[in-house]
């Protein structure tokens, strides 16, 4: 990172990455994805293994922090924690407050990176064709599943981030969605908002170690199988358009255990429909305004780790 701007736009990469995990439906994995630092972050949670606790040992911790991309991780992690720690009771009040205008702005965002992605794709065979479909149905499958309710114990919380983690690194496959479907989500945003240090320490260190074991597999998959992988993470994306689609009606709703309510099942309506049937302003026009900003920024953001790719 010769330039001073570079740790800064990598820092910002990290804020919008955990921004993107805060909310149920979005991966940080998708930001990462389109941003142009997908692979590099992959490649450097990966290096974090024997290896490089060898170089410590031996070298120092000079050697250590060279070998796993020390600076990268460093800058990129801020950003997340940073911004997960400030923008979790924002986003959580937005969503309650603005869901329509919320879900449309990561709609448009999506949409965008299921473009994007899609052009990544080196041939379009039928086993990338497979892929692309078989990743479309699992997105739905995870969409339609009806929510679960777990414990608060430890090891619990301890399996949640290991399970989530995986997840936030995925592009389309959400960490907070997952939450969600097993009961977690909102016990782990009132930690983040009362700062639950034990509780927080012990999901973190789930997330660790399933980062560590499934930036491995990722990685493996990206190195050997990469077209079909990217076309894989595609229909992730693909299929998460029906998790963040705006215009909901709620037909089944349940209250968890934490008191919050959890919808079981929906249907997906045009917004005409959805002012109809539920007599909410369905805010078409903000709604469509705000798709398109997030198309755009996304394309902002590609053009900006496109010239960053090419200086390399």
């Amino acid at each position: 990172m010769s330039s001073p701007k570079q740790p800064l736009l990598l820092f910002l990469k990290g804020v919008a990455m955990g921004a993107a995990d805060v909310v149920p439906g979005v991966s940080g994995g998708t930001i990462a994805f389109i941003s142009g630092i997908y692979e590099e972050l992959l490649g450097s949670i990966r290096a974090v293994n024997l290896q490089s606790l060898k170089l410590l040992k031996d070298q120092g911790i000079g050697a250590f922090w060279n070998s796993i991309n020390g600076n990268f991780l460093l800058i990129l992690f801020v950003g997340i924690i940073v911004s997960i720690a400030s923008l979790a009771q924002l986003v959580s009040y937005s969503l309650e407050q603005y869901p329509i205008l919320v879900w449309s702005f990561f709609f448009g965002l999506v949409v965008a990176s299921v473009i994007y992605i899609f052009r990544q794709i080196p041939h379009l065979r039928w086993r990338e064709w497979l892929a692309l479909w078989l990743g479309v149905l699992a997105a739905v499958t995870v969409a339609f599943m009806p929510p679960v309710q777990v414990s608060g114990e430890w090891w619990v919380v301890f399996l949640s981030g290991a399970l989530a983690i995986c997840a936030m690194i995925l592009p389309g496959i959400s960490g907070s969605f997952i939450l969600l479907m097993i009961g977690m989500y909102p016990l782990m945003i009132q930690a983040v908002t009362d700062a639950n240090w034990s509780l927080l320490s012990v999901f973190a260190l789930g997330c660790g170690c399933g980062l560590l074991l499934f930036a491995r597999l990722l990685s493996w998959l990206l190195e050997r199988y990469h077209g079909t992988t990217i076309a894989v993470l595609t229909g992730f994306l693909l299929g998460s358009l029906l998790i963040i689609w705006p215009w909901k009606e709620s037909l089944e709703v349940m209250i968890d255990s934490h008191g919050q309510e959890v919808v079981l099942t929906h249907r997906l309506l045009m917004p005409a429909e959805f002012g109809a049937v539920t007599g909410i302003d369905p805010q078409t026009w903000a709604a469509v305004g705000l798709m398109l900003f997030g198309l755009v920024l996304v394309l902002g953001l590609e053009n900006i780790g496109g010239r960053q790719r090419k200086e390399l």
